[in-house]
């Protein structure tokens, strides 16, 4: 008994070292359950009648597991009750103390019931050994319940009691849930219902008939979550809450078939039936009434990607106008939805109205979870639509659904959330203390919260608690329609970052989302030539439904992100391979001015727009005029002169890159060595040095002949009889000079030259 105490004291410590540390955080406690061994975990796994009126037994069957190390023997199950507290009002069921901090001996709030041959206790003879099962069934009389006729709710379960080997008998169990008792009085309204089921799964297609694994078509299949789900819209109205990406998927599927596998050689999927029933499955629930209402395509994290900035928050609008031209004749309500942090203002205003094709008729949707409870309990039980003000967007208020997140919150004890009874007993309790509340109208809308009920099974018992007598179930579009003034109220508050994505994965949503625009910039006709799967691709890359699946997004956004840059590769410069490798592009530039080609290939399916830019990364000497673009057909080449000039000769290192129409870099820059041979400064004092040497050389050799023809002037004329003019020579015409005689000496100078009259 004293190590029992040691344990509970030591733990009762550290209970209170984790709630001063969460305080000093300012996140609210999770105070860890005082160590009281043994301990063994308690399921009720079914209660009825639901909601039991004055005079009816209650049958409660569940499981005990010994989770502890110690053998417990002669263990008993007892019902329990909180007969003290009558709860009557949401906020009461919501006060309840889970007794977390609390000892499992010491709790005492749900009394056990021990009036021998009731049914209300179970006693076994044998003992309870660590990881052994045994299977309870309770029937308590009414008269047990030792309750009045009111309509109410009580706090109810089951307490296991066992004995350690020398110990005496302990508490070492309990399960509760919580009962709505109608009482004599007859309700006074009914609550109109409307269930919203979403139906979403996380991208798996990679592109084409390529899909990552086989989860989409085994979630579709009858027991699969996507199969139970869609079966809960049979006989009954629901209103489904579907992204139009998982449609798309599934779609794809049927048509061509698939082939799943992200590396390697794929294989071909195995589930093309099923998903196509799912689909037959999902139009004839359509075609019944149930009310459709899409998501941003992709179901995007929302918060995440305005919180990013403008490069990624425009994918908020881009997945809300994928929605607005989807295909799914006769027609769909468009359809936002947010949770906690990502619900207030400055998300809900953008998100609602800031897109082509907006419209008051859109439903965005929000759970009440999102403010805190003392703000919570304003909001009223007559309509859960409002005008909720968004001052930072430019309209004042946004239409918004506010559903109920009590109605799925499960019973009293932590980790009952998904729980298919725990929910079934809190959707009955909440739901009936509305139809005792009041009078008039009454309607609440009650939607999943994202992340839960992984098996659909929870969800499922929702469903089911629409056949309770005092629910009458309808679709959101008829609630909306019903409230034709709501009032207006604040959004809540929230975080300073409320993203869902990590870091690593906006990481890579931002390099496939840069990666596509320069794709489509690069079309010559991007609405039309721009393939559908590309952007679709990356509104899937920032779903919110990769939460749980940081390993897929990953590997997905860099499949995506491999697929578009292929692409963008095939847009590029000539460049021959020197032993399969590419090398630098060497050119020349002659003169100060010159050309030089570069070739453009466009090695696509489509018309492109391009151009090329050089810039020198060694000097600041280079010019270079500036290129106009040019439209290339697919498959050809295009081959422009560059303009360039240098005021040095040598080597210049420069890069050269393909651009888009806008100006947008595609791919990688290539290498150029331009060699430029043309004259500098020195270059011109070398020509204008032998341009003085050219013109000095011919003074000097005409000078020297006058020279000689002055120092040997020619005879004067005599009156003696005419001679040949021929064999007169005219001192201002002298004759030309005549190559060197043989005779002449050899290296004759050529003073000895220009002085000779016959030489």
């Amino acid at each position: 008994m004293f190590r029992r105490r040691l344990r509970l004291s030591a733990a009762a410590g550290a209970g209170l070292l984790i709630a001063a540390t969460a305080a000093t955080l300012g996140t609210p406690p999770t105070v860890a359950a005082p160590v009281d061994d043994p301990v063994v975990q308690v399921t009720i796994d079914s209660f009825g009648p639901v909601a039991p009126t004055p005079g009816e037994d209650v049958l409660i069957k569940g499981t005990v597991r010994n989770t502890s190390t110690e053998t417990l023997d002669a263990p008993q199950a007892l019902a329990c009750i909180d007969r003290t507290h009558r709860l009557s009002t949401a906020a009461e069921i919501a006060a309840v103390s889970a007794e977390q901090d609390v000892a499992m001996n010491d709790r005492n709030s749900c009394s056990r019931m021990t009036t021998p041959d009731t049914g209300v206790f179970q006693q076994y003879d044998a003992p309870l050994a660590p990881n052994a099962s045994l299977q309870f069934s309770l029937k308590v009389p009414w008269n047990e319940w030792r309750i009045s006729h009111q309509t109410g709710v009580y706090v109810v379960g089951v307490v296991v009691r066992g004995t350690p080997q020398g110990e005496e008998r302990l508490t070492v169990g309990r399960a509760r849930t919580l009962m709505p008792v109608i009482g004599d009085q007859p309700l006074t309204r009914m609550v109109n219902t409307a269930l919203i089921i979403p139906l979403q799964h996380r991208p798996t297609q990679l592109g084409g008939k390529r899909f990552t694994n086989e989860s989409l078509a085994e979630s579709m299949a009858p027991n699969g979550r996507l199969g139970r789900l869609l079966a809960l819209g049979n006989g009954r109205k629901v209103t489904w809450l579907v992204d139009p990406a998982t449609l798309d998927e599934a779609r794809r599927i049927v048509k061509d078939g698939y082939d799943v596998g992200a590396g390697g050689t794929p294989t071909p999927g195995a589930g093309r039936v099923v998903v196509d029933a799912w689909l037959k499955a999902f139009d004839a629930s359509r075609a019944s009434g149930n009310q459709v209402v899409l998501l941003p395509y992709g179901d995007p994290d929302i918060a995440g990607l305005l919180d990013a900035g403008d490069q990624l928050k425009e994918l908020v609008y881009d997945a809300r106008r994928t929605t607005e031209r989807f295909s799914l004749p006769p027609g769909f309500t468009n359809g936002l939805w947010l949770e906690g942090g990502a619900a207030a203002s400055r998300y809900l205003g953008p998100a609602s109205r800031g897109f082509p094709g907006a419209s008051d008729d859109d439903l965005n949707l929000v759970g009440s979870g999102s403010w805190p409870a003392v703000e919570r309990a304003g909001l009223t039980t007559t309509s859960p639509v409002y005008d909720i003000r968004t001052p930072e967007a430019p309209w004042d208020t946004v239409r918004t659904v506010v559903a109920d997140s009590a109605l799925t919150a499960g019973g009293p004890d932590p980790d009952t959330g998904e729980n298919p009874i725990q929910v079934r007993q809190r959707f009955a309790a909440e739901t009936a203390l509305i139809a005792a509340s009041g009078k008039g109208s009454a309607s609440v809308v009650a939607v999943p919260p994202r992340g839960w009920d992984s098996t659909g099974r929870a969800t499922a018992a929702l469903a089911g608690d629409l056949s309770l007598r005092w629910i009458n179930a309808t679709s959101v579009k008829q609630v909306v329609a019903g409230t034709p003034r709501p009032p207006v109220i604040k959004a809540p508050a929230a975080p300073r970052s409320n993203a869902i994505m990590s870091s690593d994965q906006l990481d890579g949503v931002k390099q496939l989302d840069q990666a596509t625009t320069t794709f489509k910039d690069l079309l010559t006709n991007p609405a039309e030539d721009l393939p559908e799967a590309m952007p679709q691709a990356l509104l899937r890359s920032a779903s919110i439904s990769w939460r749980g699946f940081p390993d897929e997004a990953k590997r997905f956004a860099a499949v995506e992100l491999g697929s578009v840059n292929l692409q963008l590769s095939k847009v590029h410069l000539v460049n021959n391979a020197v032993n399969g490798e590419h090398r630098e592009i060497k050119v020349n530039l002659a003169g100060s001015k010159g050309t030089f080609p570069l070739t453009i290939t466009n090695d696509t399916d489509w018309s492109v727009r391009v151009g090329i830019v050089v810039s020198p990364t060694n000097r600041t000497d280079l010019r270079i005029e500036p290129q106009q673009t040019r439209i290339l057909a697919p498959k050809q080449k295009f081959t422009p002169r560059i303009n360039a000039s240098a005021e040095q000769n040598g080597l210049i290192r420069a890069s050269a890159q393909v651009i888009t129409g806008s100006g947008r870099p595609v791919g990688k820059s290539q290498e150029l060595l331009i060699q430029a041979s043309q004259y500098g400064s020195v270059g011109w004092i070398l020509v204008g040095a032998a341009c003085a040497l050219l013109f000095g050389t011919s003074f000097v050799r005409i000078y020297r002949r006058i020279r000689t023809e002055r120092r040997h002037p020619s005879p004067a004329p005599s009156s003696e009889p005419a001679v040949d003019e021929q064999a007169t020579p005219d001192a201002l015409h002298p004759e030309p000079l005549d190559p060197p005689s043989a005779d002449a000496p050899a290296g004759g100078s050529l003073r000895e030259g220009v002085g000779s009259k016959d030489g």
